[in-house]
């Protein structure tokens, strides 16, 4: 979800929704990402050793971790989020996930929440991508949808008012189709849970 809708958003601006491809529209929940989310609490005990939060938007699992003492880093494409991210106390680059991002090779858990493993409407590159970040020892946190649900990729833009941005792929991962796309991935699922209705799996290489 990038863009200056988007940064709009995250810095206040007036309601911002996401468009499907069949004119169904639903508000970005821009305050779900400001503010502790119920179902957070176990994923952020899970995050062990340095962590990378891919995607991390306005930060609030990059600063939660941070007053954790936990060692971290949240990556954004977007500079309004990792300026707010910063701004928070958590340490924020501007980056790609696919680019060139710091420690590759060497985290020991990289988080994918909200949904990011939609980022870039490939959850199977986006998974490899991920894999190579990680220490051989580490593990991938992502939150998926429920199981039963339908996995897909479908084109979403954004919509303020008259303003209209440009459509992007997006990727949706149920929680039963997990473990077919950690095999892909040569990857395995080691651990399924939900917490206050999200879902979430942990893969290691």
């Amino acid at each position: 979800m990038i863009g200056e809708l988007y940064e709009d958003a995250l810095r206040g601006g007036g309601p911002v929704e996401i468009e499907h491809a069949d004119g169904r529209r639903r508000p970005l929940p821009v305050r779900e990402w400001l503010a502790a989310r119920p179902g957070d609490g176990g994923l952020l005990d899970r995050c062990h050793g340095a962590t990378l939060d891919v995607g991390s938007g306005p930060g609030r699992l990059t600063v939660a971790l941070a007053q954790r003492g936990v060692p971290v880093l949240g990556i954004d494409i977007a500079p309004a989020a990792v300026a707010l991210t910063v701004a928070a106390g958590g340490p924020a680059l501007c980056r790609d996930v696919f680019g060139r991002v710091p420690g590759t090779g060497r985290w020991r858990t990289v988080l994918l929440a909200d949904g990011n493993i939609g980022i870039g409407g490939d959850p199977a590159a986006l998974l490899r991508r991920v894999l190579t970040l990680l220490a051989p020892s580490g593990r991938a946190l992502v939150e998926v949808d429920p199981p039963g649900a339908a996995s897909h990729v479908e084109p979403l833009r954004l919509r303020s008012g008259h303003a209209v941005g440009a459509w992007f792929p997006w990727a949706h991962v149920a929680a039963d189709a997990a473990a077919g796309l950690a095999a892909a991935c040569a990857a395995t699922v080691t651990d399924t849970w939900e917490e206050a209705g999200r879902w979430f799996v942990a893969l290691h290489r």
